[in-house]
């Protein structure tokens, strides 16, 4: 890294604007501590258009970069669209590839390829906005999928428009909150199960990490609140079981070609294993975040991972 320019990427328009500002600071301390030449650049807030990808682009070319760390979640950092324009200023960047990344990110899709090759996902249905009607009937979706549904928008992360029903009454409340942030969104089966979550960082999966929120699942107050879960690491999983886990994470990393790290949610339920549940390309990035948590478990400092995650750029 000697002799170059580092651009630590935040902000940007998605709704977790705010985490990504957080990540991005972090990084900037760790990038700081271990004495690179590095450049915050905190992307503007707006929406996803084409004027806004050429003000970012302007931006950039402002702060001569040489490498970018992508420190942006959700929309425009996560969906490879920044990825997409960091490779036509040939500006080598940290994390997956335009088009992993967007594939990655839309859950939808994502869920079809893990289906293809045969990793266990749950049960679910896709539904748009342009396909809900009055006459629609939202039970159906009990009598096919179960007593207990989760309802989530097909891209974003965070748990944000996240949300657990029981009952017709529930199920609409979580619809429209899943259409606030998207289009799309999935109704699939609730499965119960242990919370576990398993990172990859230079394509090799870290120690487990177990989740246990003291609300009813880990949504987005769960996550961001001080106290509200505790996270066992390594989880005390029996070896074989945790050996599973960590396949199934390690695949899915691989099946949608991600690049150097990743976090990868699981459900460990007790008849059907490990149940993948998403992959986070840009995982958080602060010092309790989790990704960081399993490479604290195994000597790997938070500098230290962040120096191997920006020289996986080159």
């Amino acid at each position: 890294m000697k002799n170059k320019r580092v651009g630590v990427l935040m902000g940007g328009p998605s709704s977790e604007r705010e985490i990504s500002i957080k990540s991005g600071k972090a990084v900037c301390k760790a990038l700081e501590a271990k004495q690179i030449d590095y450049v915050p650049v905190e992307l503007m807030s707006g929406s996803n258009t084409n004027g806004y990808k050429k003000a970012v682009s302007a931006l950039i070319t402002r702060m001569k970069i040489d490498v970018a760390f992508i420190a942006l979640h959700g929309e425009f950092g996560e969906d490879g669209t920044v990825q997409q324009l960091l490779e036509e200023m040939n500006i080598p960047y940290t994390g997956s590839s335009s088009a992993a990344s967007k594939v990655a990110m839309n859950k939808i899709t994502a869920k079809e390829v893990f289906k293809s090759n045969n990793i266990p996902i749950a049960r679910h249905e896709v539904l748009s906005r342009s396909s809900l009607n009055k006459n629609c009937d939202i039970n159906a979706y009990f009598k096919s999928l179960g007593s207990s549904l989760v309802v989530k928008p097909s891209n974003g992360g965070s748990s944000i428009g996240l949300n657990i029903a029981g009952n017709e009454k529930d199920l609409k409340i979580a619809i429209d909150d899943a259409f606030r942030y998207d289009d799309k969104l999935i109704i699939e089966e609730y499965i119960p199960g242990r919370e576990i979550t398993v990172g990859i960082i230079e394509d090799s999966a870290l120690p487990i990490v177990e989740i246990v929120p003291k609300r009813k699942f880990f949504d987005f107050t769960a996550k961001y609140e001080k106290g509200m879960t505790e996270y066992i690491v390594p989880a005390r999983i029996d070896e074989k079981t945790y050996k599973m886990c960590q396949d199934a994470g390690l695949r899915a990393h691989k099946v949608l070609s991600a690049r150097s790290f990743s976090r990868v949610d699981i459900i460990l339920n007790e008849k059907m294993g490990p149940v993948v549940l998403e992959i986070n390309t840009i995982p958080g990035f602060t010092q309790t975040s989790l990704l960081p948590k399993a490479a604290k478990s195994i000597g790997i400092s938070f500098e230290d991972l962040c120096l191997k995650i920006l020289n996986s750029a080159w």
